[in-house]
């Protein structure tokens, strides 16, 4: 929702990640009408438009479902369009590819298929998944294109007990396209992650482009100030 830029704003933010929609609204975003209002809505507040999510594949698998191959790709021009560089591919719930042997080999297809356009166009695409750094490694080198990374977050390679220190530097510069800095279900700072060697490890690798806060919203609590501790912490630690 457009309304989204003015309230990042007024929390302190520098930019907003858009979703591509849903499958009840088309994915609204390739409509140009729509990314028009989210040019004037981010210019209008002074904001960035941070990147792109199709958040849809959660429930609408990459691996399998024949749709969503036209939708990675109309992701690209709508990235494009919004001069937005970093398009998110979710891999979770319907979509998680964890021993899933046949699903990550179609993936791979599909990713190889599409990857020249997001060269041609200086858009990456970025895996988000429940999967180790290995993992990862070892589908975007299928693959082949640099234009295929991973869209790295904190909490979840936590969750899945990895080392995410040791994760983001056998990734590198090169191979992590984004971040994700959450929590769940405490405020950044006073959960599991340790953001200030999080911190060392990106300046290890030379990393200094987004970082978007999802979830870290303690059960209970408002979203704005949840939001503003969140923000304050974040800058105390990357500004």
């Amino acid at each position: 929702r457009t309304e989204a830029f003015a309230l990042a704003k007024e929390l302190g933010l520098d930019g907003v990640q858009v979703s591509m929609g849903s499958v009840e609204n088309d994915l609204r975003l390739r409509q140009p009408d729509v990314q028009r209002a989210y040019r004037e809505a981010a210019s209008a507040s002074g904001l960035r438009i941070g990147g792109v999510a199709l958040d849809v594949l959660n429930q609408v698998p990459y691996k399998s479902d024949p749709r969503t191959e036209q939708w990675v790709s109309d992701s690209i021009d709508c990235a494009r369009a919004l001069e937005a560089r970093v398009i998110l591919l979710a891999f979770f719930e319907r979509g998680d590819l964890r021993n899933d042997p046949d699903g990550q080999a179609e993936v791979i297809r599909r990713l190889t298929r599409v990857a020249r356009k997001a060269e041609d166009r200086g858009v990456i695409l970025g895996i988000e998944s429940w999967l180790s750094a290995a993992e990862h490694l070892r589908i975007i080198d299928a693959v082949g294109s640099p234009n295929v990374q991973v869209y790295y977050d904190v909490a979840n390679s936590t969750q899945m007990g990895y080392d995410i220190v040791a994760e983001i530097r056998q990734l590198g510069r090169q191979r992590i396209c984004e971040f994700h800095a959450k929590e769940n279900g405490s405020l950044l700072g006073q959960g599991k992650i340790d953001f200030p060697a999080v911190r060392k490890a990106m300046d290890d690798i030379g990393y200094s482009g987004w970082i978007q806060i999802e979830g870290a919203i303690p059960k209970g609590q408002p979203m704005r100030e949840s939001y503003v501790e969140n923000v304050r912490y974040m800058r105390s630690v990357f500004n």
